[in-house]
């Protein structure tokens, strides 16, 4: 902004330099906001492709639609892209519109406390200093914050051991027993690279999960010479892709549930013994819980030093895991592919808003936001990636709310408002509208444990409409459902 507008324009803080972040960066910028500061608890940006490196880390969604719809890359190597080619374009995305010089890396932010007097954010970082800003946007998502299993003993083991997301690339696996505690998104890609190097691996399963085959042989040279030469191909690749994801991964088409149910089964059949094939086998129905992709997985059960452990984990010992039969397996490493507290939000942070009220007791009965983008009670807080937002292409979805904290945003500017807050009424009616929706969809009322549900057995993941519709939705201002305040002087 310039001229007289300067003086509206607010200070913008950006938690979280992932994906979201970035994209809030951008279209700030485009938009003629400059006055804003990303803080990143980690050492680069990136978000999930940052801090996940472990081998075999991969999207698992088609990469064209992994992408932004302004920044097409036409140089993805295969259909479902690696770690490294995705952390590659977020930096290029971040390089490319000038939104590294806003970034401060190694600055998690502790504590993030509404000044109502002040109309303005204060923002305690983890090594005590302060940021002021009159909005903040939380850019932290889903996946965020460890899982650790609450196992006896884990505290005593002598070997190295770490978190999936925090892979210790310093100690070599080759030639050693491994232990794998979790068999989810993470764990599907991580077996069949270490089983090649390690001289023993024993995948410890709580319960055996959908893993869907996926076409994904690399692109010809020739083929990544059209898209480099054809932005138009890309973009009908990218519609082509958002036209087949669109909608279904709400999972109500009985026929269409049936038919990947079948895919699944016909991948399993790959594992030579019918005992491992049949534990592998899941006991809920197909999109229950998350659905996975490989095409290695199951093939991986084939080699001789690769144990499937059904037992449930009792212990670990200083030498490694005792099941509940009493057998004791000695490891070497132990690798924890246990997943993200992926309920939890910005409440992974300290947020405190009107009255001090903490957002993590505003959420007690599960996390809850109009649009999945503002909670009641905490005037100028936008969420990205925020509760039941998580459906098809998760970049699509962040653009939806990024125009829509740029519609806000704007509002705060040019009408010259001190903050804007959502009606707690307001809140309530979409919220009921969207468990609504979830409860009619029957493979999400299974029953089966997955990540979807807080304690209080609501679903707080998922968006249980189309991405179209998503996008109708926050393409609105919806000025009705927000309370606001003129700024003073």
């Amino acid at each position: 902004m310039t001229g007289s507008d300067a003086v509206q324009e607010p200070r913008i803080a950006i938690i979280g330099a992932g994906p979201g972040g970035l994209c809030m960066a951008i279209r700030l910028k485009q938009s003629g906001f400059d006055n804003f500061v990303i803080l990143e608890k980690g050492g680069g940006l990136g978000g999930t492709w940052y801090h996940n490196r472990y081998p075999g880390c991969a999207v698992d969604l088609p990469s064209f639609l992994y992408s932004f719809s302004f920044e097409l890359n036409p140089n993805w190597s295969r259909p479902f892209a690696p770690q490294s080619e995705l952390l590659a374009y977020m930096e290029h995305c971040a390089d490319k519109y000038d939104v590294r010089s806003h970034c401060r890396f190694n600055a998690g932010v502790a504590q993030a406390v509404w000044d109502e007097e002040r109309a303005s954010w204060s923002l305690r970082l983890e090594d005590g200093e302060v940021e002021q800003a009159s909005v903040v946007v939380g850019a932290v998502g889903m996946f965020n914050e460890l899982v650790w299993p609450d196992i006896d003993g884990r505290d005593d083991y002598a070997g190295v051991s770490f978190h999936s997301a925090e892979w210790n690339h310093d100690a070599s696996l080759v030639g050693k027993r491994v232990a794998v505690i979790g068999s989810a998104a993470s764990a599907v890609q991580i077996v069949p690279e270490v089983v090649k190097d390690a001289a023993k691996v024993h995948l410890f399963q709580r319960s055996a999960n959908w893993v869907m085959p996926k076409d994904d042989d690399p692109f010809p040279e020739e083929q990544l010479a059209l898209f480099r030469s054809d932005e138009n191909l890309l973009k009908a690749i990218r519609q082509e892709c958002y036209d087949q994801v669109d909608g279904g991964m709400v999972f109500d088409d009985e026929a269409r549930l049936r038919e990947m149910e079948a895919e699944c089964m016909d991948a399993l059949s790959a594992v030579k013994d019918p005992g491992v094939r049949e534990r592998l086998k899941p006991q809920h129905p197909f999109g229950c819980k998350r659905p996975l992709l490989s095409n290695v997985y199951f093939e991986a059960f084939n080699r001789p030093n690769l144990e499937l452990v059904t037992d449930p984990i009792a212990q670990i010992t200083p030498e490694g895991v005792r099941t509940a039969d009493g057998r004791d397996r000695e490891v070497d490493a132990i690798i924890y592919a246990t997943g993200f507290a992926a309920t939890r939000y910005i409440s992974t942070i300290d947020v405190r808003g009107r009255g001090g009220q903490s957002i993590a007791d505003a959420w007690s009965e599960g996390a809850a936001a109009f649009l999945g983008i503002t909670t009641a009670g905490f005037p100028n807080l936008f969420m990205l990636y925020g509760p039941n937002t998580n459906n098809g292409s998760i970049l699509e979805m962040i653009e939806c709310q990024v125009e829509h904290v740029l519609l806000q945003v704007s509002r705060l500017a040019n009408e010259g408002l001190a903050w804007i807050d959502v009606r707690p009424e307001a809140m309530a009616v979409f919220n009921e509208e969207v468990q609504k929706a979830m409860d009619g969809i029957a493979v999400w009322n299974a029953g089966c444990n997955g990540y979807y549900r807080t304690p209080s057995g609501r679903i707080v993941t998922q968006w249980p409409f189309s991405m179209r519709d998503f996008k109708r939705r926050t393409s609105e201002v919806h000025a009705d459902a927000f309370e606001s305040a003129p700024r003073r002087g």
